[in-house]
């Protein structure tokens, strides 16, 4: 059986470009995908097309990096899959692509150094991407806008009828909280801007 896998890092990214080359590669049987961030492998479909896979199996990637973007567990994952007698078929990595008919140690030795690379390149960049978060981060707690990061502003109506059905007893802080997106200081915050106490 040949699998393919792939994996964007949000639910509004699109898969397309990734399955759209696999198809230029060769046919699948099957196609596992992932909306998730690479830094770990817990990931559902992921899992799943682990635990599919057989001995004789192929599993077609695009690029080294929608697999993992931590090289050592990355390394891992590939050792996992060799074990098990499963091919691993990158298709940034051309060496992963030849069958070397009897020399598998050539194959090994090649796609390990081009692996190391590749691996680092996609950490180092996950490392980026996590430092510029950070970055952006500091710089939205310096201005005092931490509270709202990421969240969309409510109409203070909103947290005026929340509020008053947290004073009634029908909704808690934090089931109010949970409704209007938003966090515990935020709340606090707004219900002082909306003159309301709760």
């Amino acid at each position: 059986m040949i699998y393919g896998y792939a994996r964007v890092s949000s639910k509004d990214q699109c898969l397309d470009r990734q399955l759209e080359a696999m198809r230029h590669y060769k046919p699948v049987d099957k196609v596992f995908t992932d909306k998730q961030s690479g830094k770990d492998f817990a990931r559902e479909s992921y899992q799943a097309l682990k635990a599919t896979v057989q001995s004789g199996d192929e599993i077609v990637i695009e690029e080294l990096d929608r697999l993992g973007r931590n090289k050592e567990e990355v390394k891992k994952e590939l050792e996992w899959f060799k074990t098990h007698g499963v091919t691993i078929r990158i298709l940034d990595v051309p060496t992963t692509l030849i069958d070397f008919q009897g020399q598998d140690w050539i194959r090994d030795m090649v796609n390990n150094i081009l692996i190391e690379v590749l691996g680092s390149i996609a950490e180092q960049e996950r490392l980026k991407i996590r430092k510029r978060q950070a970055e952006g981060i500091a710089a939205k707690k310096a201005r005092g806008e931490w509270a709202d990061y990421g969240r969309p502003a409510k109409p203070l109506s909103d947290f005026e009828k929340f509020a008053q059905k947290q004073k009634d007893g029908e909704l808690t802080v934090a089931q109010c909280c949970a409704q209007l997106n938003i966090s515990r200081a935020t709340w606090y915050n707004r219900m002082k801007e909306a003159g309301c106490r709760g």
